[in-house]
């Protein structure tokens, strides 16, 4: 053997650096219920990382453990190849991993520089600063309580705004969040307030994020510039956990995705090599064929108008006119800007419009009063199920049958055996996953609790049902359900307006309206292209 040849192979393999975060047989049990059984994840540095599954596949319960706010019955969690801190340690966890959620956890009232080191002030609140045994033991003991002081305590150690503002606007600056320190974080959107978020943990020394829906509030461009920054953080070495019910999402930002069903690991692979089918198929555990638009009798001209809309404006959309047949099911699309919630909002209800009328089956449409609208025959899903759609301290017979109760008892009394009767139906119409009507709506995955919101628009059997967002944050096999309640309806010869941010959604309309700044700018019958549709909603002549 050469010298060459004995020098390579005396040459040790260089070894590739451990995940930066990993669980291993992750297992969390609540009383009977077996939460997560074998939850595994590795990330590597540097990577934007999926984690997909279905509601009630264990994402949650595995994020939960990954963040430390519970400790797993079995299994254990790494950052950087070392066992994970002691879940009292929360300074050590915040040093390792932050979890974004879809609905922002800063405090609204506060400005952006209170909420970046809200724990700061926490730490150096006067009543810690006293003289005293205590205090200065403190400060003698805790590193994190001294940088906590550097940052935001001036003279005598009080706290120190100017300091506090100087430190914010450095961070943000690091960061490249362009938002004002001293503004209320009430006053941002919804993007902001999560980059916020992000730089908030960043400032803590972490640099693994976990992003939990944060696409669910935001539309197109939003989410181009979120995921722009995300690229941006990638190069800067921030990790990134992403979860998302939209597998497009997915392909765009990640390029590795793990996947959970039934409580268990089921693959982990490149996103590059994983197509679209074989993940749906995976999450699914049966193989969901790709849905062919069938083709289907247009709605004949003869057809009785159900809803017509004439001149209406608001703060939101102005001179809008539309009209909605029997059996028909008619989108509004576009940015969201462009008025259309808040269109489908005041016909559902929730708003009064500056002028104009809307009239379903030639009654006038009363506005700003939406128990008047239910009794005009409109069924609404609203866009956000978790602060309008569902009262969480009820029953789902209580939330299924509350638009209906008139019909349940008299004189002013609800029959408890109807009530559950009534629900039971609905549960079964919508296929509703529960133990029964009885079981507390909170205790439902997304998806269950998006059919719960559905079962109740559906409850009073409307002429109009209008839906918004109708399948934000439900997954793939939800989804299909909550659109085939669409098909449904249309078949009964209910009018639908559906409006939503989501392509899958809209191929069910016979017709697509665009609102750009406030009006309807264009029209597309079924068998649009998604170019031809995004163009429109872009405001962009592709002609």
């Amino acid at each position: 053997m050469s010298d060459a040849s004995s020098s390579a192979s005396a040459t040790p393999a260089v070894s590739s650096p451990p995940p930066l975060a990993e669980a291993r047989g992750i297992v969390k049990r609540y009383g009977p219920t077996v939460a997560l059984a074998d939850g595994r994840l590795s990330v590597r540095p540097g990577e934007s990382h999926a984690l997909v599954g279905r509601n009630g596949a264990g994402k949650s319960t595995l994020v939960s453990v990954l963040t430390g706010l519970q400790a797993p019955d079995a299994g254990t969690v790494f950052f950087d190849g070392e066992p994970a801190p002691q879940l009292a340690d929360r300074s050590a966890w915040r040093r390792r991993v932050a979890c974004v959620y879809q609905y922002p956890t800063v405090i609204p009232e506060l400005t952006v520089a209170e909420n970046l080191f809200l724990a700061d002030i926490h730490l150096t609140r006067p009543s810690r600063l006293r003289p005293g045994r205590a205090a200065r033991q403190r400060s003698a003991e805790s590193a994190e309580y001294a940088a906590a002081a550097r940052r935001t305590t001036g003279r005598g150690g009080l706290l120190s705004w100017r300091k506090l503002r100087a430190e914010a606007a450095q961070v943000l600056e690091t960061w490249n969040v362009r938002v004002d320190p001293d503004v209320r974080t009430a006053e941002l959107k919804v993007e902001d307030r999560q980059m916020v978020e992000i730089a908030r943990a960043l400032s803590f020394g972490a640099r693994f994020i976990v992003l939990d829906e944060p696409t669910a509030q935001l539309d197109k461009r939003e989410i181009e510039r979120l995921f722009t920054r995300m690229r941006g953080l990638q190069e800067a070495g921030v990790t990134f956990l992403f979860i998302s019910h939209h597998l497009q999402e997915v392909y765009e930002v990640c390029q590795t995705v793990t996947v959970l069903r039934d409580a268990r690991w089921i693959t982990t692979a490149p996103v590059a090599e994983l197509g679209r089918a074989e993940l749906v198929e995976a999450m699914a555990g049966e193989r969901i064929a790709d849905r062919v638009d069938e083709a289907r009798d247009a709605v004949p001209d003869e057809a009785p108008v159900v809803l017509a809309v004439e001149g209406l404006a608001g703060e939101a959309y102005d001179g809008v006119d539309l009209t909605v047949r029997r059996g028909e099911v008619v989108g509004l699309a576009g940015s969201s800007a462009s008025g259309k919630i808040e269109l489908a909002e005041t016909l559902a209800g929730l708003h009064t419009p500056h002028q104009g009328s809307a009239e379903v089956s030639g009654s006038r449409l009363p506005f700003g009063d939406v128990q008047a609208a239910l009794r005009a025959g409109v069924g609404c899903v609203p866009r956000d199920r978790h602060e309008q759609g569902l009262v969480k301290s009820m029953t789902i017979g209580d939330n299924t049958t509350m638009s209906v109760l008139e019909r349940l008892g008299r004189y002013g009394f609800v029959g408890t055996e109807r009530r559950r009767s009534v629900a039971r139906d609905l549960i079964k119409r919508l296929d509703i996953h529960t133990q029964g009507p009885d079981q507390p709506v909170s205790d439902l995955s997304g998806g269950n609790a998006q059919k719960v919101v559905m079962a109740r628009a559906l409850a009073s059997d409307p002429s109009v049902l209008v839906l918004i967002n109708p399948t934000a944050g439900v997954d793939v096999k939800s989804k299909e359900s909550l659109l085939a309640r669409v098909d449904s309806a249309r078949e009964d010869g209910t009018a639908v307006l559906v409006v939503s941010d989501e392509l899958d959604d809209l191929r069910r309309c016979d017709r697509v309206l665009v609102l750009f700044h406030g009006r309807v700018v264009a029209e597309h019958a079924a068998g649009w292209s998604d170019r031809e549709l995004i163009a429109s909603i872009e405001g962009v002549d592709v002609g």
